[in-house]
């Protein structure tokens, strides 16, 4: 496998992107996670969510603009489709979003 073929690491994709991804957990998981990035010297965070979880990225980036963090301004909102392989041999599509957030 030549250097051109191996797939970023884990580090690799840490390092040049801060994600947040968002899942399952209360939203104030991810609004501490966010918060964390910028106290840590972040200027930008990306929150992705796929399917139900993207009412709670735009609930994680509502609350980060009007109760922890007044000044945060949206850069970009990225939205699109993702088809998935389901267990029983169908194809269903998933809609994603990804939501670019700064502090200035």
């Amino acid at each position: 496998m030549t250097e051109e073929e191996k797939p970023a690491s884990v580090e690799d994709v840490t390092q040049t992107e801060n994600a947040v991804l968002i899942g399952r957990k209360p939203v104030m998981n991810y609004v501490v996670a966010c918060l964390t990035f910028f106290n840590s010297g972040e200027k930008t965070v990306i929150i992705k969510a796929r399917g139900r979880a993207i009412s709670t990225a735009v609930d994680t980036v509502e609350l980060l603009r009007r109760g922890f963090m007044k000044g945060l301004k949206i850069i970009d909102i990225s939205i699109g489709t993702e088809e998935m392989q389901r267990e029983d041999d169908r194809r269903s599509n998933v809609s994603t979003i990804e939501i670019n957030i700064e502090h200035p």
